[in-house]
Formats: structure tokens, sequence, C-alpha cells
């Protein structure tokens, strides 16, 4: 199991306090990562596990970049080995009844400031001794049309690309790309836009018809942060019961 061993590695994830994010920042840091999980309220949410002590949680707004830039620094002084960009966000709403300032929020936070931390993490990554490693939290709504996050569906489309731009672009610096697109798992975000009715035909539309583990999509990143991954960049992976794959 030494190729899945991340002692002595070091790496931020964004939007890390519950959810998926925070459920990669346990699996990363009981491989041995020391891991920077960064979220607007700074530690985990009410009602989370306490985390692993090399967990170390840090406050910050992923769309402000003055100081997102000056956390990198701080950071990326002692190293960087990886970047999980998971910090997201999403309205519930008919596209031609969407606000404005709503879907610019939505692109900001899942866009915009994924490119921005990944070019600002980039003069680190490119150093590191493990290969510099950058996964962007992607979805199924980057494959699939969903109604009433039409926005979110847009962002995450973009997301996917970015991550095939960027792994070619930074294929010769050390530096690999990839993204995880998530099926349905328990997290705030699947709460907001999930009713009874919803819950219904997303369980009928996976074939293995329940939600997904939060862990698992842990068990994902660390291959990709891992060894094991050397030779993987530019590739989407979906952890989704099958769903992508979901025929009639």
């Amino acid at each position: 199991m030494s190729m899945f061993d991340l002692k002595g590695r070091r790496g931020i994830i964004t939007g890390a306090s519950s959810g998926l994010g925070l459920a990669m920042a346990n699996v990363l840091a009981e491989a041995g990562a020391t891991v920077y999980a960064l979220s607007r309220t700074g530690g985990v949410k009410a009602g989370e596990a306490p985390t692993p002590a090399n967990v170390i949680h840090r406050k910050i707004d992923v769309c402000d970049y003055e100081a997102l830039e000056e956390m990198v620094k701080e950071i990326g002084a002692d190293g960087l080995d990886f970047l999980i960009n998971n910090a997201g966000a999403t309205v519930k709403c008919r596209a031609e009844q969407f606000a404005d300032d709503d879907f610019e929020r939505i692109m900001k936070t899942n866009v915009s400031s994924v490119f921005k931390l990944s070019c600002l993490c980039y003069p680190y990554l490119k150093e590191s001794p493990h290969m510099g490693r950058i996964i962007n939290i992607a979805s199924m709504s980057a494959h699939l049309g969903f109604n009433q996050v039409v926005p979110y569906c847009t962002s995450k489309g973009a997301v996917a690309a970015m991550t095939r731009g960027l792994a070619v672009e930074w294929a010769n610096d050390n530096v690999t790309v990839n993204s995880i697109s998530p099926g349905w798992f328990p997290s705030e975000m699947s709460k907001k836009v999930m009713d009874e009715e919803r819950r219904a035909q997303i369980l009928a539309r996976m074939p293995v018809h329940k939600f997904g583990d939060p862990r698992d999509i842990g068990s994902m990143a660390l291959f990709l942060v891992s060894d094991g991954a050397l030779y993987v960049t530019g590739q989407d992976f979906a952890v989704d019961g099958g769903a992508l794959a979901y025929g009639f």
C-alpha cells in the first residue's frame, strides 16, 4: 500500500468544512498528508466529527483573490503537492427567472476561483518532488442537463473544459490536472435542490439505487493524488453509482 502513502505531502482543499470536501480532507489526512482545509467557516460545521490533527482549517472566501494569494504564499512556502478545488455554489430557479447576481456569483465561485487558485498554486505545485496534482470537482451536470440549475450546469461544464485545457498546458511542467464528477451524495448543496419527488427521480436514475458515501469521493481523490496516478491527466472520473452509464 506504499503507493497510496501520502506522508510528507501537503495540499489544499477548498470548501472543506463539511460534505465531500471534509470527507476528502479526512481520507487524505488518514493517508498521511497535511491538508489545509479552506472554507468560509474556518472549521467543521456543526454536527460534523472532529478532523485528524493534520487537517488544518483556515477561514477564507475563495472569491477574495487578494486574501487567497496571501494564503497560498504562506502555505506554499513550505511546499505544496496538491490542490483540490471543491468549493461551489448553486441556486434552484428556472432559467428565465434567474437573477443576474446569482448567476455571476455561481460563475465566480465555481469557475473563476478555480482558475485563479490553480494559477496561484501552479508555481509551487510544479516544484513538488511527488509531481503536483490538481483535482477539480466537476459534476454529472457537466455531462447531463438538469432543470432549475442551468447556471450550475454551465459552470461545471466550464470546469470540465478547464481541466482538459490546464492538463494539456501544464503536462510538461510536473503538474497533472484531473476532475471528479460526483453523483448524488448527502450534502448541503444537494439538499437545496432536492425535494421528495426529485429524490425519488434521482434514485431511480442510477443503477445502484442508493446515494453514495462521501468517503467514496475521498478514495478517488486519494488515487489521483497518489503515486498510482502519475500517468493520468486531463481526465474526468465519475463516482456516481453508474448514473452516467445508465440507459434504458
